[in-house]
């Protein structure tokens, strides 16, 4: 993640959870069905879990109260002081992101993430996954919440939707941060030894499962 999305978050920190909860309107459809997408990517893991981009723990806490064994990472410290404030005791979160990170001390069936993966370029997903591949076992998954497009036309009709209804900021995300599409990721993860499928979750949130085969 580079130093300019690690500030946005360091900044977000302690008004993150009230943007996820619907209380910022110009983010309110990206956030939409937000306890169904942590709900949704549980279900789909296994039983021990290394997530990326933990920040102030919504998902970890789902996943520690599901009985799953889960390790965070997160790159920003003010995002895993929020985290650590409401995660059960013996749970870790420890300072690394997609590509540099610790590994804990358990064999991980599944890597999860929501609404972090679009920081990393396409190269650097590509490496990601490559590396989460040497990580799991057969039949291991990783289960990403995130916003992805089905084409480029539809990233393109996003961004003038976000200007026509003056969200401007939402618009600048979308146009600065690297936002994909499926084809793209769907390519990344096959040449990895993955089977994946997209499932919508709202306006631009997709559940990204891919399975090793």
């Amino acid at each position: 993640m580079g130093r300019e999305f690690l500030d946005v978050f360091e900044a977000w920190a302690e008004k993150y959870d009230q943007a996820v909860t619907g209380h910022d309107d110009e983010y309110k459809a990206v956030f939409h069905h937000y306890e169904d997408i942590l709900k949704n990517v549980v279900q789909k893991a296994g039983c021990f879990v290394l997530e990326f981009g933990t920040g102030t723990g919504n998902l970890t806490e789902v996943l520690a109260f599901s009985g799953k064994q889960v390790y965070g990472i997160e790159p920003s410290e003010p995002m895993r002081k929020q985290a650590l404030k409401k995660l059960p005791a013996g749970i870790q979160v420890a300072d690394g992101d997609f590509l540099d990170f610790p590994l804990p001390d358990f064999r991980i069936d599944t890597i999860v993430s929501t609404y972090a993966f679009h920081h990393l370029t396409d190269e650097e997903k590509g490496l990601a996954v490559t590396k989460y591949g040497r990580l799991l076992p057969t039949g291991g998954k990783i289960v990403f919440a995130d916003t992805v497009f089905v084409d480029q036309n539809a990233f393109h009709a996003a961004i003038a939707k976000a200007k026509i209804q003056n969200f401007l900021s939402l618009a600048k995300d979308l146009e600065t941060e690297y936002y994909t599409t499926q084809p793209v990721l769907k390519a990344i993860f096959e040449r990895n030894g993955f089977s994946v499928s997209f499932t919508a979750m709202n306006e631009f949130v997709w559940i990204i499962e891919a399975v090793k085969r």
